[in-house]
């Protein structure tokens, strides 16, 4: 049995090696992945960094809240959820998510719901740096629109 991963770090993640963990299990029938990047949807002035910021120990409680309630929804074999704080550059990667399961439906409604919830419950905190200036980045209401299908 695949154990659940559940990280907030600095450092990138290898997509391929987190993917690895799932080999052996032939309970698996399905692994959803989704891998977020840091974007620059306004080029002028150009994206110079997204810095992500966060109180450690209630952005862990939050994650491990969302991925059970996502276990507990779905029938998960196993959740791997790491995510990305401090400077990223565009294009670098900023989030992990990948479900698995025995059936295809459940591991891509979990991987959507963990998404949705990670955009709207979790206590990140997203700062854009530019050349000319450094501007906290609000939240969107679309990610709220998104989060309520799952009520």
């Amino acid at each position: 049995m695949v154990a659940d991963v559940i990280v907030v770090q600095e450092q990138d993640f290898d997509v391929a090696a987190e993917y690895a963990r799932f080999a052996g299990d032939a309970t698996i029938g399905a692994v959803v992945m989704f891998v977020g990047r840091v974007r620059d949807l306004n080029p002028q002035p150009e994206l110079i960094a997204l810095e992500l910021e966060h109180y450690p120990k209630m952005t862990e409680r939050a994650l491990q809240q969302i991925v059970a309630d996502a276990k507990a929804r779905w029938p998960l074999d196993a959740v791997t959820l790491i995510h990305r704080v401090g400077p990223l550059r565009p294009a670098e990667q900023i989030v992990l998510v990948l479900t698995a399961s025995a059936h295809r439906d459940a591991a891509y409604a979990a991987n959507a719901y963990i998404m949705d919830y990670l955009k709207t419950e979790a206590p990140f905190w997203k700062k854009e740096v530019t050349a000319n200036a450094s501007i906290w980045v609000d939240a969107r209401e679309s990610d709220q629109t998104a989060r309520q299908r799952w009520e």
